[in-house]
Parts: structure tokens; sequence; C-alpha cells
């Protein structure tokens, strides 16, 4: 019941303010093979097929939404000239993962059969998303790899993602452990919710029980030891199998997926828990030979994206984020 409290009011401050019209868009709310989305059109006539970005809403997949995410995707749609498509999957607890994730999916494999109708070019098509809309950018990006039935996906932005649950202990875990949101502790919680698991779970994950030490890849290991050393307990393990599926843990993909991946932009913060999955990432891509923009915003925070558009309450880190956004789409 605290919970439902807790989240019902996360989720109306995050709604923010309604935007104001704006004359330089078309906005269209639409419905992608049932899944929510909002599209955003530039007025301006254009001589050639406009690029086209599907953008993936952060907040833990419990929180967030199109209308949070309003000026966002209408600062990307003008700054850029694209066709923005903001995608509004359904929230867990009430739609149980992998509702999120498929659903991301197919409003992705919508736009990309159906770009040219709004008349965008589906070879200048990219996928951007913030946090956990991060890790949906990554899976979806992952999934369509292979696929030849449709035009691949040119490029991915991955705004602070979520990468990985396997270990809670990492540097930037460690560092930022009592950042207001998401501190160490709240991450888990959130992934607990999200999956609609039992909370008790929490310390032994954060522990790192849930893990079997032979599971535990080389990347996890290097230049870093865990603070303590932690007894695995195989009843969280089998409680929590999703951890370890790359659709919730891209970081985990096996080399011949994370191959196939378009150009990426990684933007990281510095005072983030998050920070350090964004670096391991940008490693396996490389050494993948996948090339990869990294910007790292060392006054910037987890969450700061959310506050662009507000004036006097934004700050600048969040100006900073969406901007190195937009230059790397740019080039597209």
């Amino acid at each position: 019941m605290i919970f439902l409290q807790l989240h019902t009011f996360i989720r109306l401050i995050t709604e923010g303010v309604p935007a104001c019209r704006d004359s330089q868009l078309f906005i269209k709310d639409l419905h992608f093979d049932g899944v929510p989305v909002r599209i955003y059109l530039p007025r301006e006539p254009s001589a050639s097929k406009r690029r086209g970005v599907i953008f993936f809403h952060g907040g833990c997949g419990i929180f967030g939404s199109i209308r949070s995410y309003e000026r966002i995707c209408r600062y990307i749609a003008r700054k850029s000239d694209s066709v923005v498509v903001s995608v509004g999957y359904h929230l867990a607890p009430e739609h149980k993962y992998p509702t999120q994730t498929l659903e991301c999916l197919t409003a992705a494999v919508h736009f990309l059969k159906t770009a040219e109708t709004y008349g965008v070019d589906p070879a200048r098509i990219i996928v951007c998303g913030d946090s956990v809309g991060g890790t949906y950018t990554a899976s979806v990006c992952q999934e369509l790899g292979h696929r030849t039935d449709i035009t691949k996906i040119c490029a991915q932005v991955l705004i602070y993602p979520f990468l990985q649950a396997l270990n809670f202990n990492l540097p930037s875990y460690q560092k930022n452990a009592a950042v207001a949101f998401p501190s160490r502790e709240r991450t888990v919680h959130f992934i607990l919710k999200y999956l609609n698991k039992d909370c008790s779970l929490k310390e032994p994950i954060l522990a790192g029980s849930h893990v079997p030490e032979n599971l535990i890849p080389d990347i996890f290991k290097l230049g870093h030891k865990p603070p303590l050393p932690t007894l695995f307990l195989p009843q969280v393990h089998e409680e929590v199998q999703e951890l370890f599926e790359p659709w919730f843990s891209p970081l985990l993909a096996e080399d011949a997926v994370v191959c196939t991946l378009p150009d990426t932009c990684i933007v990281t913060c510095e005072h983030d828990v998050l920070r350090d999955e964004g670096l391991l990432y940008k490693k396996r891509l490389e050494d993948n030979n996948v090339h990869v923009t990294w910007h790292h915003v060392e006054k910037g925070f987890h969450s700061a994206l959310g506050f662009f558009g507000y004036g006097i309450f934004s700050f600048p880190s969040s100006s900073t984020i969406v901007n190195h956004a937009v230059d790397f789409i740019k080039g597209y």
C-alpha cells in the first residue's frame, strides 16, 4: 500500500507542467500496433526525407510518460530537424515485465516499416532513451541487429542507461550510494518492484548473493573488488532469473550480438550510480568494433534530463545532456 501511494505520487510529480502549443511542429497522438506514441513532425517543408528518432523515456519502467518528456522530444525534433516518435509503453507493476521491452520493440518495428508515411528516410532512423529508456534502446538494437526483413537502425543514443544487474558494488555505486534518486538501495528496490518481486530480496542482491562466481564476466572484475566477500544463495538466484537476461541486462549480450550494433552515443554523469555501466558498455562495444561517441558530464546527475525545459528549475547539465544527444543525431 505504501509503495502504491509512493509510486502514484512520483508519477504525478514527474508528469510536469503541460507544454504550450508549438508553432514549429505538428504533434499527433497515434498507436503503433496498439502501442501509444506521440509523433512530432517539423512544419517546415523538407526537400528530402528527414531522419527519424524513436525516443524511449526513463523512469524505472514504473514512472514517466510521453507527457513528462514532451519538452525534450519537441526540442530534439526542432533542433535536429527530425521526426520524433515518443513511445508511451505501459508501466509496471500494472503491466508486467517484459511488456515494456516488447512494446518498445513493437513500436520501433512499426516505425521502421512505415517511416516513409511520415516523410522519414527508413535508413536514417536513430533510437534514443535515458535511464531505463536507455535499456530499452540497447535491447531493441540488440534484438534487431540480425533482422533482414527491415531496414537497419543507423545509430543509438544511450543517456545514463541501466545495463546490468549483476554487480551493485561497482565504484560508481559505492561513490554515489546515497545520491537521492536513485540511491544504490533505491535502484534495487525499484528493480524488484518493476519485476513484481519480494523486496526482502534487496539486501542479498545488493550484496551480490544472487550471482554464482562462475557467472560473473571478467569485465566486472577488472580493477575492482567487492567490499566484502559474498555468499552465493541459490534460492535468491532462482527468484531473480530475469536479471540475467540480456533484455534486462543488455551488457550481458553475446559478442555475436554486440558486433551487429549501430554507431552509438553514450552519455554518462559523474553523480550517478549507473555511471560505470555506461563505461563498461562502451568498452564492450569498442572491443567489438562498434563506433562509440562518449560524453561524460562532470556535474551531471541521474534524472537531470527530466528537468530540461523548465527555465530556472532546469540545470546546466540538463541542457548539456540533451545537446550532446542532438549534436550526435544531427550527424546522421
